[in-house]
């Protein structure tokens, strides 16, 4: 229902909007979770194709945007890999209704060290072993952090006291406000695997493509059916956002944009079942 109503509301906004040309030096302020970063590369140089209009894109992980937003920061689009953020945002009166428009999970990326069966059946006693090294990214700046937290919280009821040990010794090496770069051109988490700050990495599902051209030994394992985490992605629009921040938005929701996040790996909600 949400994503039905809030649709329903870009789309009125829009309607009201049609007719008017794109000036020529008019640009939209996209900020978007780091994770979304190829696909929306690629859907903002087709949005440019299509419109005219440019699109200024700023990376980062979503609770650090969420963060600057309150602070003052003005932006037109956000993109969210969670819904709490952009909600909060909706809430406080910095950002118009949110959108559900992909769909993400989490994965554990391992390398062989780690010691974890290809169909993930030792995952949670491999992660519970003091001697293997779990990275994840920091909860509340990064929402992989959260969903990775979420996670120890589930191994509880599988294994008793899992929780507070996974907390415990989860080393959160990406996502923090702190958290250095990768190199120029690198996987983030694969950076941190092949470093070996990290036997084992927690993050999204759609980094298996990245992971695997870069670190080919790395393993990507599904998390078992108790553990599992499903992560749904927002979208929110600046209520004094121009016209072209709300095309933009829209956009994001077509059949076009929305293949594009599919073939990265994404869950793509709004995509008809007849598409490719």
């Amino acid at each position: 229902m949400r994503f039905g109503v809030s649709a329903v509301i870009l789309a009125s906004s829009l309607a009201l909007l049609a007719g008017r040309p794109a000036a020529a030096d008019e640009a939209i302020r996209h900020w978007s979770a780091g994770s979304l970063k190829a696909a929306l590369t690629e859907v903002g140089a087709a949005f440019t194709a299509e419109t005219g209009i440019r699109v200024d894109q700023t990376w980062k992980a979503s609770g650090l945007i969420a963060k600057t937003i309150e602070g003052g920061e003005k932006v037109d689009v956000f993109t969210s890999a969670n819904m709490e953020h952009p909600l909060a945002l909706q809430k406080s009166g910095k950002m118009g209704p949110v959108v559900l428009f992909a769909r993400n999970e989490l994965c554990a990326f391992v390398m062989p060290r780690a010691g974890v069966a290809a169909d993930g059946s030792n995952l949670l006693a491999r992660l519970l072993d003091p001697a293997v090294k779990l990275g994840t990214s920091t909860p509340k700046a990064d929402p992989a952090g959260d969903y990775a937290f979420g996670m120890f919280a589930k191994a509880e009821a599988v294994s008793p006291g899992a929780r507070a040990a996974l907390e415990a010794k989860a080393l959160q090496l990406t996502g923090g406000p702190n958290s250095p770069p990768p190199p120029a051109g690198r996987n983030v988490y694969a950076t941190q695997l092949a470093s070996g700050a990290a036997d084992v990495m927690l993050a999204y599902c759609t980094n298996v493509a990245p992971i695997a051209q870069e670190l080919p030994e790395a393993k990507a394992v599904r998390l078992p059916a108790a553990l599992a985490m499903k992560a749904d992605y927002g979208l929110t629009v600046a209520p004094d956002a121009p016209p072209a921040a709300y095309r933009f938005a829209l956009f994001l929701l077509t059949p076009k944009a929305q293949a594009i996040l599919a073939k990265a790996g994404f869950g793509a909600p709004t995509l008809p079942s007849e598409a490719p």
